[in-house]
């Protein structure tokens, strides 16, 4: 009898310590090198990874607790001189390819999630109030969950007072209306904080027509949250 209970007492243990995980996959499907990053929600420990580097067609796995809230994006053109690591686009600007809790500096194509959320579903969504830099998938490995994505490159229909340029003048993300011009109507903040006084702008249209399931930005929810049962891995995919 003793040694059932110990058994049971074990198992119990190693459920509630974190045993149970969902594991992501993060695939890079760009045809170079990129530096994926996590961020934990507030009051939750950070990942034991919260970043990496990924060779063209290369994927990692990432195990992440069944109760897991937080976003991950990828970071572009990274180079570590004179001992610091810093990137072109979505650095988290810790100097490290390890974000260590900082998130990621926009503009930044984000994948969000929350799961075992409200009625035992994980919710997910990729988004572009932030932003754009890559384009990115989530795909749900449950069976009837479907897959979310922005597969359109923003960066090649960018409004010129949005863009940001690279070291050759190519442009290598795109800014947010929110960010770029710091005007209420775009940042859905003052006199348009509710959603029938922020409806879409010239702006966020530009994202939506190349990324029809992404948040476009700060309301954009009827299109672009998506839910799976609890227990379902995902596949991440940069460049899909």
């Amino acid at each position: 009898m003793e040694t059932q209970a110990l058994l049971c007492l074990t198992l119990a243990f190693l459920f509630f310590s974190g045993a149970h995980s969902i594991t992501f996959t993060i695939k890079n499907n760009c045809p170079y090198t990129i530096w994926p990053g996590t961020l934990t929600g507030a009051g939750i420990p950070q990942l034991t990874s919260t970043g990496l580097e990924l060779a063209s067609g290369t994927s990692s796995a990432l195990d992440v607790p069944a109760n897991w809230s937080g976003r991950m994006w990828a970071r572009t053109q990274c180079s570590n001189a004179n001992g610091k690591f810093t990137c072109g686009t979505a650095d988290c600007g810790s100097g490290q390819v390890a974000c260590n809790g900082a998130g990621a500096i926009p503009p930044a194509s984000l994948v969000e999630f929350t799961l075992n959320g409200s009625g035992g579903q994980d919710f997910y969504d990729v988004s572009l109030v932030d932003g754009f830099n890559l384009p990115v998938s989530i795909t749900p490995q449950g069976a009837g969950c479907q897959s979310t994505s922005c597969p359109g490159n923003v960066n090649q229909v960018c409004p010129p007072e949005l863009a940001v340029q690279g070291s050759d003048g190519s442009v290598i993300a795109c800014k947010s209306a929110c960010e770029a011009l710091s005007q209420p109507q775009y940042c859905c903040t003052g006199d348009f904080s509710t959603p029938d006084r922020c409806p879409p702008t010239q702006y966020s249209k530009v994202f939506k027509d190349q990324c029809p399931q992404a948040y476009s930005y700060a309301y954009d929810d009827k299109t672009s949250t998506f839910t799976c049962p609890t227990g379902s891995n995902y596949l991440v995919t940069f460049c899909p």
